[in-house]
Formats: C-alpha cells, sequence, structure tokens
C-alpha cells in the first residue's frame, strides 16, 4: 500500500493490520497544547462504556488493542500518536475515531495540522490528511471503520467549537466539569453544555436523619450471638440499627455453621469504582452492600470499624467506617470514579465535603493490584493480634492477570485473607482460577460471584462470604503465618 493524500470525506482500505495514526503540528509559541485520542464505537455508533476512550488520562484500552502512545518533539514538530492493533480490537467494536483536541487556545492557531496513517512494523506511511481549522478546539480528524470485513480509513475533519468533552459527550462518554480557563484570543467558542456526571448514589436503604434516641434494645432472638448494642451502634437511624442487629446475629449464625465461634479479625472493605459499575452505584447497590459488610465488621472486629478502599484506575484509602457514622460515610464515600480529561487542572473538584477523595483522580478502568498493594502495604505497617479479612466487590472486567498473580502469592505468607466478590456476570479473569493454582502453602484467596447481589438473602450471602475464612485461620496457624 502505498501513501496517499487524501481530501476531506476520502477513504481506502487498510491491509495493514496494526496501524498508528500520528497528529503532527509545527511547534509555536503561545498555541494551544495539542493532544490526540481514539473512541471505540459499537455497531450503534457509542461507546459501550467510558473505558472504550483512549487519552492521555487513559492511555491503554482495556482489551490491549488501542494505545495512546504519546508526544514527541523533532526538529520544530510535535507529534501525538494513537496505535491501533486491528487485530486485537473486539468483535463489538466497528469503528475507532480518532480525535484531537486543542487546550488553552484554537486549532486556528496551529500550523501544519497533519494526520498520518502509518504501518507499525514497517513505519511506511499509509495516508496522510492535512486540516485547516479556525475557532475549533476539537477535531475528529478520522476513522477507521469495519466495512465487509475489511477495515477503511476515512478522512473526516469535522470540527467542534465544544473541546474534548463536547466530542466525548457526543459518542456517550460521561465527562467531569470543564476547567477553568481564560478565553484566548483567538476567538470566543461556545460553552460546553453541562456535564453529564454520573447520577450521585441512592441514599443508604434507610432515610438518613439525625441520630434520634434508641429505644430499649430488644432481646437477641433465639440467642444465638447474644449480640449487645455498642454506642457506636445506639447512633444510627432506628430501622438501620435494626438490620444490623439482625445481620449480627446471621454473620454469626454463619461463623457458627463454619467451626468459627469467637474468631476475630480486622475487616477491611474494597470497593470497585470503574466506570462499569456505574449503575450498581446509582441504584444504591453498592450503598446496601457496604451496610451489610458492616455487619461482618461489627461481629468480627473489636472496634466494630472498617478501613476502606476504592479502586478503578488508580487506588486510595477512604476514611474509616465507624458504624455510628454509616449514614453520613455511605453519602460522603459511596462514589464511582469518573473520568478527568482535564489533568492539567490541580484544582480540587468544586463542592467537596472534608474527607472525600476527588473521584477525578482515580479514574474508570481497572487496576485491582493496585488496591491489594495498597491493603498489603497497610496491614504491614499496622500489624494487628488478630488476622486480616478483606471483602472485595468488583464487577470484573479483569485484565491484570499477572500483576494480580503476582500480589497474590507475595500475600500468601501474610496474615490476610482475601476474600473476592463478583457482582454480575463478567470476566474475573485470575480471581476465577486461584483456587486451583499451585505453589502457595495455603489458600489465602476466596471468590464467587452473584448475578444480582440484591437479591441474595441476607444469610446465604454471610454463609458463601464466610465459606473459606475459617478454613485459612486453621491452615495460616498451623503454617506459623498466624
Amino acid at each position: 500500500m502505498t501513501a496517499r493524500s487524501m481530501s476531506k470525506g476520502a477513504n481506502l482500505p487498510v491491509d495493514a493490520p496494526d496501524v498508528q495514526v500520528e497528529l503532527s503540528w509545527a511547534e509555536g509559541a503561545g498555541g494551544p497544547d495539542i493532544d490526540a485520542s481514539a473512541l471505540l464505537l459499537a455497531q450503534d455508533g457509542r461507546v459501550r462504556d467510558d473505558t472504550d476512550f483512549v487519552f492521555y488520562n487513559q492511555p491503554l484500552h482495556a482489551s490491549g488493542a488501542v494505545r495512546h502512545l504519546g508526544k514527541r518533539r523533532d526538529a520544530g514538530t510535535m507529534t501525538d500518536t494513537v496505535r491501533v492493533d486491528l487485530r486485537s480490537l473486539e468483535s463489538a467494536i466497528t469503528r475507532v475515531v480518532l480525535c484531537a483536541s486543542a487546550d488553552g487556545g484554537t486549532f486556528g492557531q496551529v500550523r501544519g495540522l497533519t494526520l498520518r496513517l502509518l504501518g507499525t512494523g514497517s513505519g511506511s506511511e499509509l495516508a496522510r490528511f492535512e486540516m485547516q481549522a479556525g475557532t475549533e478546539t476539537a477535531f475528529i480528524a478520522g476513522e477507521l471503520y469495519l466495512r465487509e470485513g475489511r477495515w477503511k480509513f476515512r478522512a473526516v475533519g469535522q470540527g467542534y467549537a465544544s473541546g474534548l468533552a463536547g466530542v466525548a459527550t457526543d459518542f456517550g462518554i460521561t465527562v467531569d466539569e470543564e476547567p477553568e480557563r481564560a478565553p484566548t484570543s483567538a476567538g470566543p467558542a461556545p460553552l460546553t453544555p453541562p456535564p453529564l456526571a454520573p447520577p450521585p448514589p441512592l441514599a443508604a436503604p434507610s432515610p438518613v436523619a439525625p441520630p434520634l434516641a434508641p429505644p430499649p434494645a430488644a432481646p437477641a432472638s433465639g440467642g444465638v450471638s447474644g449480640a449487645r448494642l455498642s454506642k457506636e451502634e445506639e447512633r444510627l437511624p432506628v430501622d438501620m440499627r435494626k438490620r444490623l442487629s439482625l445481620r449480627k446475629e446471621q454473620v454469626a449464625v454463619s461463623l457458627r455453621k463454619h467451626g468459627a465461634v469467637g474468631v476475630s479479625a480486622r475487616v477491611v472493605l474494597v470497593l470497585d469504582a470503574s466506570g462499569s459499575m456505574s449503575f450498581l452505584y446509582s441504584r444504591g447497590v453498592v450503598a446496601d452492600v457496604v451496610e451489610r459488610m458492616a455487619a461482618v465488621a461489627a461481629q468480627l472486629d473489636d472496634d466494630g470499624e472498617m478501613q476502606a478502599w476504592t479502586f478503578a484506575s488508580e487506588a486510595a484509602r477512604l476514611p474509616d467506617l465507624r458504624l455510628g457514622e454509616l449514614p453520613e460515610w455511605l453519602r460522603l464515600h459511596v462514589r464511582v470514579g469518573e473520568m478527568s480529561l482535564f489533568r492539567r487542572s490541580k484544582k480540587p473538584r468544586r463542592g467537596m465535603e472534608p474527607g472525600q477523595i476527588d473521584m477525578r483522580t482515580i479514574g474508570i478502568q481497572n487496576e485491582e493490584q493496585k488496591a491489594i498493594a495498597q491493603v498489603r502495604s497497610y496491614v504491614r505497617e499496622n500489624p494487628a493480634a488478630a488476622p486480616t479479612l478483606v471483602l472485595f466487590f468488583s464487577d470484573g472486567g479483569v485484565h491484570r492477570d499477572a500483576a494480580i498473580e503476582r500480589e497474590l502469592r507475595a500475600a500468601v505468607e501474610e496474615p490476610i485473607f482475601w476474600q473476592f466478590v463478583g457482582l454480575g456476570r463478567s470476566d474475573y479473569g485470575v480471581l476465577e482460577r486461584f483456587d486451583t493454582l499451585p505453589g502457595r502453602r495455603v489458600d489465602n484467596v476466596g471468590f464467587f460471584a452473584v448475578d444480582d447481589i440484591s437479591s441474595v438473602p441476607d444469610q446465604e450471602l454471610y454463609d458463601r462470604l464466610l465459606s473459606e475464612f475459617p478454613s485459612w485461620i486453621k491452615a495460616a496457624r498451623h503454617a506459623g503465618i498466624l
């Protein structure tokens, strides 16, 4: 295939299985910062979720097929490049839209804006498209598209005055607010439409009201656990307090079934905040999971507290969850990750309350190994007499199998049991296979998945959640780990 200079709207077949899309422009003082990006679209012309956007803040697609390679400077010319391995694209992807955006100005200030399509192996130029611009702050420069089983390239050259956020939202991406920037002298562009932020999590299952004066505590039902209310629990709203009391007894029943009466543990909660979890957060499913796990901590942990982490592209520790603060903790901290198109801004998000994580720093992809590493580090730095039980919730999309396996194998000699819970039918990768992986002195990982955790009765959930932890305790003691 020989190089071809293309006009707007022209197309050509792409025979190379692996290509690089290079955006180039003349370097100049005072001009905007130019970035290349790619959107992976399904048959309906939209992304499936936010992970189908590859750009500087999310440089690798989960499939590995599309990668943002970054910028280079050479003899007064700047380039920013996206690589696309057409063979590795998932079958659901039928278009890869190739975008350019200008940060801090317009494309009218940029000279020599050109898109080149290159063969990755040979480096040969397959196509060239030179673009003209005025007040635009974003471009759909071109697209790779599948037609009758064959990939083709089209020179598009469609400009936007609403920046990268405008392009992204047109194809179904949820973005955060537009960054605060003074307009440049090159001419004002229309304001970006109001951001389509992820809906906030629903409130906790019971109304979040100021703590009420507690009624006299009811006797424990059936004499199963002999549980009594702690001062922290007495601060909870009445309905939430009743649910917690009943659930603590159900946890005690599960422990008794597995021969673990009297066992204590430090409980750590890890919540997947990746983009695909948005629906579960908006429906209040994740808030309900946290409330149900609070009963596990209340029964197993002497102080009834849980340490907690959230993760997506990055991991971050959340404030400790204290039982008496459960309603407020759910409101403040049960939040899905967000994509930040505007990484250059260091300002915290407006309206954040003390202790909250700016979820733009968490991102939207799946990087479980980062959360695992942080929890391991915390346990090492904060030793406890009791073992640690990690309750790790994820909806799958696991693609860092090797890194996750390294972390969990290294954790075998540590006083930690990792109980993973899958939320839905998805790809859980190495987590599903860990029970059969050889070369570990003890089995330190448990896993199960449920289609709809909200429909699983509390007793069944606790039975499954605590089914392997007691046997690990015995094995870890025998091995001298505990």
